[in-house]
């Protein structure tokens, strides 16, 4: 059993929605460090080519924007026109929508399920060849969904649709799984808990405050999000399908609830 070998991703292509900020350049630059040719996609074109820069020449910007069909299968397109095959699709691409439920607006319902939902469903649809193309029985392909915890307990705020998305998310991984699993595709997910980035300004902003909430008493770090994905993306997850992972320093699965007397 060759261990060093196991969380490798020579050779491997991967790309990954989201990639130039937040959780999914912390993927990004643990997937460049074992390895892998990284390309990085987001709608701002600068941001994508910032975090190339940064993390050099195996990461590569390929900006677009994913909010529609037309856009998921544009990137597809310009991925095809550079490489016959894909090892790794990272759906990290989302958004949110914060509002009270008496004024809550179809526009924070249709942006935050279209991107969060309906997005990774037809970019996996629209790479499906490229990913045929790179799986194989000893080594199949990997897409990797990026949920929440928030689609597996209830937050504070009045996220109705952010709420509603990463459970549908979540339950999406597990039928994508079923059909694609023969096409030696494997699709898993991560749910995230607190880690800072742009989305969750809460753990960026007030990290001390937040982590007094978290089993663990710290917010995740840049470590334990690629470490995760690594896994996953690697010949060390390669018997994990379906299934969703959740990294939040024990929030869902470790927290013991108040007592209710009387």
């Amino acid at each position: 059993m060759d261990t060093n070998a196991l969380f490798r991703l020579d050779g491997r292509i991967a790309l990954i929605t989201g990639g130039s900020r937040g959780i999914g350049r912390m993927i990004a630059e643990g997937f460049v460090a074992q390895g892998a040719k990284v390309y990085v996609s987001s709608r701002k074109a600068e941001a994508c080519e910032e975090t190339a820069a940064a993390l050099g020449e195996n990461c590569i910007a390929l900006p677009h924007d994913i909010s529609t069909v037309a856009g998921c299968r544009a990137l597809a397109d310009d991925l095809a026109a550079r490489e016959s095959g894909l090892d790794i699709l990272v759906n990290n691409a989302g958004a949110a929508w914060g509002e009270p439920f008496e004024t809550f607006p179809e526009k924070g319902w249709d942006k935050v399920m279209d991107l969060n939902v309906k997005s990774p469903f037809f970019l996996t649809q629209a790479l499906h060849g490229l990913l045929k193309a790179g799986g194989s029985a000893d080594r199949p392909a990997k897409v990797i969904n990026i949920t929440s915890i928030d689609g597996q307990r209830l937050n504070p705020w009045e996220t109705y649709s952010y709420h509603a998305s990463k459970s549908a998310l979540i339950y999406l991984t597990k039928r994508m799984a079923a059909r694609l699993v023969r096409d030696h595709i494997n699709v898993t997910s991560i749910a995230p808990g607190a880690f800072a980035s742009d989305m969750n300004k809460a753990a960026r902003d007030h990290g001390d405050a937040v982590s007094k909430a978290i089993p663990a008493r710290r917010i995740g770090t840049d470590e334990d999000m690629a470490g995760t994905a690594i896994y996953l993306a690697s010949r060390a997850g390669d018997y994990v399908i379906g299934d969703t992972i959740t990294v939040d320093g024990g929030l869902v699965n470790a927290s013991l609830g108040g007592s209710i007397d009387g």
